[in-house]
């Protein structure tokens, strides 16, 4: 299954996180010390990586990678589609090939498969949650360092989408870069002036509204609000640039937030704490 994500190098990715756990370049390390003196080289593992729990799959086509870069000829066969929700006890993909392979990248396949389907999975019941079309979850950059990519691309397979991606493609001004500014119109000011173009701008006061969107704000973050300050805030905005509520959002809370006329709800939790699904791999002999 061929995988291609933008600003995401696959094989790279599996190639280091190989090295990583084969202690590459390390006294001793680069081998699979426990496979390598139980598990004769020519022998064969059929398969079988199944879900535990109901969730929401990702990461499959990268496990698939893993399997590949030590058996090129590893037969494969992923039995469900990315951003799939599926039932406890489904099989997700079954492969046939050498059991040293198998048994080496075994782990990082299933962490990976593990930790992508439990953020896709944690992203749908927000969603469900939410309950609002109109209203769009969004993920946060409370990332683990280096997976940033991935970890956004199973939020967008859990059915939510993408805040920016990093520090380089939207301004956001927050209350420390208002404080060395002296206020959010100045702030935002000289954003328009360095010729950003998307800008978005917190605000945790009713006030902070007018002067940020004179100054040229294009979205405004409203910042732990609860539900009835949001719609005045929506009511204040009137439409004139899009609105994201953020900060004390949590599944008891993320309906009336967003029934407040937001256009969007972050929420950090959803890559920062995500529990990891449980999926397991099964080997037979053959």
């Amino acid at each position: 299954m061929a995988f291609e994500l933008p600003g995401f190098d696959l094989a790279a990715f599996v190639r280091d996180t190989l090295a990583e756990d084969l202690g590459t370049g390390l006294p001793g390390g680069g081998h699979d010390v426990t496979s390598e003196s139980v598990i004769p080289a020519d022998a064969r593992f059929s398969g079988v990586m199944d879900s535990r729990d109901a969730i929401m799959v990702a990461g499959l086509p990268i496990a698939e990678a893993f399997f590949r870069a030590l058996d090129p000829a590893m037969e494969i066969e992923v039995l469900v589609e990315e951003g799939a929700q599926v039932s406890p006890g489904t099989d997700l993909m079954r492969l046939s090939g050498n059991a040293r392979a198998m048994l080496t990248a075994e782990r990082s396949a299933l962490n990976t498969v593990q930790h992508l389907s439990g953020i896709a999975t944690l992203v749908r019941t927000y969603v469900d949650a939410m309950d609002n079309p109109h209203c769009t979850l969004l993920d946060t950059r409370k990332t683990i360092p280096g997976l940033r990519m991935l970890e956004k691309y199973a939020v967008r397979m859990g059915g939510g989408s993408n805040h920016r991606m990093g520090l380089w493609d939207a301004a956001m001004i927050k209350d420390n870069h208002v404080l060395v500014a002296g206020s959010v119109g100045e702030a935002v000011k000289r954003a328009v002036a360095a010729g950003v173009t998307e800008i978005i701008c917190e605000v945790d006061r009713l006030d902070q509204i007018e002067p940020a969107l004179a100054a040229g704000a294009t979205r405004l973050l409203l910042d732990n609000m609860a539900a009835e300050k949001l719609r005045e805030a929506v009511g204040i905005v009137a439409g004139r640039v899009p609105t994201e509520a953020s900060g004390g959002i949590n599944l008891d809370t993320i309906k009336a937030k967003a029934a407040s006329g937001v256009n969007y709800v972050s929420v950090g939790r959803l890559t920062q704490s995500a529990p990891a699904a449980d999926i397991g791999l099964d080997f037979t002999p053959l």
